[in-house]
């Protein structure tokens, strides 16, 4: 089983930058492709971006160029850099364990608690 924790979220404005971090528990960590999801109010959870094992990314169309994915096997973390940032940003972020491939992923697991980012304008 798998646990995750994700933290780093706060309020910010419009053009800052925030470093989100997802913690996990477990030994596995390391095999498994991560992935970052958002939810604003009133709307369905979106993709943001995801990282395979091997450290292959992929990022949604919404933030490419702005974002980073990056994981650290060693302290079993999955962070995310987010820069730029603009009031549309603003969600709950959540990670999860990606089944499949993270090009064409087959589901989700295991969701975090979720931080919540606000970006003011």
């Amino acid at each position: 089983q798998v646990q995750l924790v994700e933290s780093g979220g706060g309020l910010v404005q419009a053009g800052d930058s925030l470093r989100l971090s997802c913690a996990a528990s477990g030994r596995a960590f390391s095999t498994y492709n991560m992935g970052w999801f958002r939810q604003a109010p009133g709307k369905e959870r979106e993709f943001v971006a995801a990282i395979s094992w091997s450290t292959s990314t992929r990022f949604a169309d919404s933030v490419k160029g702005r974002f980073t994915i990056s994981r650290d096997n060693g302290k079993n973390t999955v962070a995310l850099q987010m820069n730029s940032l603009k009031p549309e940003d603003t969600a709950v972020y959540y990670c999860a364990v990606v089944r499949g491939s993270i090009w064409s992923p087959t589901g989700y697991d295991y969701w975090g608690q979720g931080t919540q980012v606000t970006v003011a304008s």
